[in-house]
């Protein structure tokens, strides 16, 4: 089955990219300014084994993505966009693919979605609520890994000392996401 690449824009914060297979989301860049002249952002896995896009590939107007319609996938990106303007959102019936995970992959997956839209959880939390206590590190190298920010919302899980890590798009964005959501750190 093939990817499609859909970009979405999010006034104030950017572009962000959205990676379909199917009816199934493979992967969600954060929306980051971007130079007009630059194509899709590099990601991690990008090449001839992996089951991210080598090209985009934008659906036409009335056209079908696998198996959904293009207007499921203008849903996503509309409520993608109405969190970016600070309404509370919610993104449970968006089809992950969690192809490949643990047990254990799974269980913080399902937990980190149920932490609620302006709310907090510590690392350590999360790794309890999640049956698994004393595994927050692990916990937070699935954070560090995570394809779906936002719809597996990590960027409200921070350290028991403070506001954790964000990767490469730092603190002040993960600051900035939290702020939206009406949490102060």
């Amino acid at each position: 089955m093939s990817v499609t690449r859909v970009a979405y824009a999010a006034d104030g914060w950017g572009e962000g990219e959205l990676w379909f297979e199917g009816t199934r989301l493979v992967w969600h860049e954060l929306p980051r300014p971007r130079p007009p002249s630059t194509g899709p952002h590099p990601h991690p896995g990008g090449g001839v084994h992996s089951r991210l896009p080598l090209r985009s590939t934008i659906p036409a107007k009335g056209a079908r993505v696998g198996d959904a319609t293009v207007p499921d996938v203008r849903r996503l990106v509309h409520t993608l966009e109405r969190y970016f303007r600070g309404e509370c959102v919610r993104f449970e019936d968006v089809e992950l693919d969690l192809d490949g995970l643990s047990e254990f992959q799974r269980a913080i997956a399902r937990t980190l979605r149920a932490v609620p839209y302006g709310e907090v959880v510590s690392y350590g939390e999360l790794a309890r609520s999640s049956g698994h206590p004393n595994a927050q590190r692990a916990a937070g190298t699935f954070c560090a890994q995570n394809r779906y920010p936002l719809i597996l919302p990590c960027h409200r899980v921070v350290a028991a000392d403070g506001l954790g890590s964000y990767g490469s798009l730092g603190l002040e964005y993960k600051r900035r996401l939290l702020e939206l959501e009406g949490v102060s750190l």
